[in-house]
Order: C-alpha cells, then sequence, then structure tokens
C-alpha cells in the first residue's frame, strides 16, 4: 500500500478535486516523495510557503507529530485552508499566516526541519536567502514546480520567457550554493530537493 493511500479518504477525495479545478494540488509523486520524507525524519517544524487550500499541509501533519506554519497570500484560498486544517484536527498544531511571502518571511524566527517552497515561481529567487536562513542544518528545502512543462531546460513560449528566467536563476543559484546539496526530481512538474550541509 502507497503512503499516498494511508491518508484519510475524505481528504484523498478533496485532493482529487482540486485537481479538476484551477488551483491543482501537488502532483501525486511529489506528495508521495515528501510524505515518505516526513515519516523517515520525524520533522519538528515544517514552512510551506503557498499552502493554497492546505490539502498538502493536512497530509503532511496526517504522517508526522510536526508543528505547521504556512504562508499564503489569496484570502479566499487561506479561508478554506483554516477550514480544512480544523475539519481534520490539525489547528492545534498549524499556524496559517495571510499575506506576501516577501513580506513575512524576513520576520519569521527559529529553524525548520522541512520548508515547501510552492509559491509563485517568479518569486522564488527571492525567498532564497530567507529559506537558506531559516532551514536547520540537515534539513530539507523542496521547490516544486522548477521544471514547468519542460521550459527550464528547454524552449518556452514567449508569453513565458520572464518567468522561465527567474526559475532558471532560482536553480543556477540553488545548485551554486554550496551550503546545499541538490538534486532535480522530474516529479511534477519538477522537484528540487535541495539539503543544507
Amino acid at each position: 500500500m502507497g503512503i499516498l493511500e494511508e491518508l484519510p479518504p475524505p481528504l484523498l477525495a478533496l485532493r482529487a478535486e482540486a485537481k479538476e479545478g484551477r488551483d491543482p494540488t501537488c502532483a501525486d509523486e511529489t506528495l508521495g516523495f515528501i510524505l515518505e520524507l516526513c515519516v523517515q525524519n520525524s520533522f519538528e517544524r515544517i514552512l510551506e510557503i503557498g499552502t493554497s487550500v492546505g490539502l498538502t499541509a493536512c497530509a503532511m501533519l496526517s504522517v508526522c507529530g510536526a508543528r505547521y506554519t504556512g504562508i499564503e497570500l489569496d484570502v479566499e484560498r487561506a479561508a478554506l485552508a483554516r477550514e480544512n486544517l480544523i475539519r481534520f484536527a490539525f489547528s492545534d498544531r498549524a499556524t496559517l499566516l495571510e499575506g506576501d511571502a516577501g513580506k513575512i518571511l524576513p520576520r519569521l524566527e527559529g529553524e525548520f526541519d522541512l520548508i515547501f517552497l510552492d509559491g509563485p515561481k517568479v518569486q522564488y529567487p527571492k525567498y532564497l536567502p530567507d529559506c537558506r536562513r531559516l532551514l536547520k542544518r540537515g534539513g530539507y528545502l523542496l521547490s516544486d514546480d522548477v521544471l514547468l512543462y519542460g521550459w527550464v531546460r528547454g524552449e518556452p513560449p514567449k508569453k513565458r520567457k520572464m518567468l522561465v528566467e527567474h526559475i532558471r536563476e532560482y536553480l543556477s543559484a540553488l545548485e551554486s550554493d554550496p551550503v546545499f546539496e541538490t538534486k532535480i526530481y522530474e516529479y511534477g512538474e519538477g522537484l528540487a530537493v535541495s539539503r543544507k550541509l
């Protein structure tokens, strides 16, 4: 039985629904990787940048005893995330911060064992210094959608060139940073897995 199948059936149903909507949740193989990481490492503190409606948060909290901090800019999504955290009985272990991650991250303190970066891709380079600062030594920074339909390693459509340039800049900074050991996996639209040395 795969780790995803062990999640509460109502959560799996919400994920299936989200995949059909305008705001899809992270890919099954991406989430499976994250959950395995959570189980193997017994994380104590998790930070997610781009909580959306909280489905990934609920999945992570269902497999480990960590405390969770999420950042979400969209007011409607944040409200749904709060509802989901209450529905699955995780609100006592979760803090949801509403607003621009670029303004919230510099104010955060302490260290996180896992940071899941799944916010606006164009902002990834801007978020990196705070992610580096907030990540515990030996912890993981997971950056989602870094290959973006194959455009990042290929030729993007004209309308997407600027976005792709930002992701390329981010990956270049990540892979050349001596603080991180980074591997890029083909899960979903690409997942960069960076361990802080």
